[in-house]
């Protein structure tokens, strides 16, 4: 580089740099660190430039209860018919973004912040998930709409319909007519949906409150906060007899009196250690987990030698399911806990000290009773029901 620079001096910047290969800047960069006497002219002020008095003058008018929620063109246009000049229109502007004020004015429209719904099931008939989906008919732009009501513990499908449409009346009929048939009692459910207009409807909100039923939604556009139903429509319509497109009403009601029932009585299902929905729902997993242990530890005994990694296992039935499981609390979330229940007991025991009573809910632990069922009616849970749906327009 130094070589570059002396030779500069008398053939020229540029076709030294070419023949030595190095960058015109990186020249011109060395020169100018070289002359560290020569110090780079400051910009000078436009003489045309406002002074500082009038631009508090002129930024006092553009914030002042007249003009706050005008833009500076009609602010501009405004003075002009007035017979006043202040600033340009651009030099609005240019006062206004320097105090950073140059945004839109007026309020915005925000989306609210949506909750993630985080739900737990431990038994059957605690978390329901229930949705509807299209199936395409014969005719062009003519769709039969599946209602499905899941239980996400034991995946087993408590209820489904087949309607023409999407409809508040029909939503209210099936969920009411599902509850009384599993027998739900007030307090002890809660059912998770998206925000459709049937979901979202006002009567079936009328219709859970009245039957003490939780109701849960979907954050927006959001397909993983109901996961369990949007894994069955999979299942259903993956199907290898699953049409392309339903006739009639009838034949979409066929093809679920079909579906259903082998979805709960004969699909091992993967998530619930690959038993049946109904045997989970109906309390008979135990039975059939301790059935497949003992087949697993007799062929163990009769050839060891083909059990590499010991005495197999049957798949474990899960304890508990989630819809959106909650990360793991910090510590300082453990510790703001305790410490807000600890300040909970004491007023508790402060309250009773003082002879005043403190009221709240009382907890106490209950057992879910399965309902009995055969063979002949899992599945065929609203077939009068459906019927009367699939004929009524």
């Amino acid at each position: 580089m130094t070589a570059a620079a002396a030779l500069t001096v008398g053939v020229g910047t540029a076709p030294v740099c070419r023949a030595l290969g190095v960058p015109r800047s990186t020249v011109y960069r060395r020169r100018r660190r070289a002359r560290p006497d020569r110090e780079c002219a400051r910009r000078r002020r436009p003489a045309r430039r406002i002074d500082d008095a009038q631009r508090r003058e002129i930024l006092e008018v553009l914030n002042g209860e007249r003009f706050a929620d005008k833009a500076p063109a009609e602010v501009y246009a405004t003075l002009l018919d007035e017979a006043s000049y202040l600033c340009s229109e651009r030099t609005m502007y240019r006062i206004l973004g320097e105090h950073g004020t140059v945004r839109e004015r007026r309020d915005q429209l925000r989306h609210p912040q949506y909750r993630r719904p985080e739900l737990l099931a431990t038994r059957p008939n605690e978390v329901w998930s229930w949705d509807i989906t299209k199936l395409r008919s014969d005719r062009k732009w003519t769709y039969f709409y599946l209602y499905v009501i899941l239980d996400i513990f034991s995946r087993y499908v408590v209820g489904w319909m087949v309607a023409h449409a999407e409809r508040t009346e029909l939503a209210r009929r099936l969920l009411g007519e599902t509850c009384e048939k599993q027998g739900i009692r007030e307090g002890e459910l809660t059912i998770h949906a998206d925000r459709g207009a049937s979901m979202t409807s006002k009567g079936v909100s009328q219709l859970l409150a009245d039957l003490g039923v939780t109701k849960s939604h979907s954050r927006p556009h959001v397909s993983n906060d109901n996961p369990y139903s949007e894994s069955q429509f999979k299942t259903l319509k993956y199907r290898p007899e699953f049409p392309d497109r339903f006739g009639s009403a009838e034949d979409a009601l066929g093809f679920g009196r079909r579906f259903f029932p082998w979805y709960n009585c004969e699909h091992r299902h993967s998530g619930i250690g690959m038993l049946t929905p109904g045997s989970v729902h109906y309390g008979h997993a135990g039975e059939i987990v301790d059935r497949r242990r003992r087949v697993l530890e007799a062929a163990y005994r009769e050839h060891p030698e083909r059990f590499v990694r010991g005495l197999p296992t049957p798949p474990e039935l899960p304890t508990a399911v989630w819809i959106n499981r909650p990360e793991r609390p910090s510590i300082d979330d453990i510790v703001a806990i305790t410490s807000e229940n600890e300040a909970h007991k004491r007023l508790r025991i402060d309250d009773l000290d003082a002879g005043r009573g403190v009221g709240g809910p009382e907890f106490a632990s209950a057992t879910w009773i399965a309902q009995p069922s055969t063979s002949a009616d899992v599945g065929v849970l609203h077939t009068k029901f459906e019927t009367h749906v699939s004929q009524s327009r």
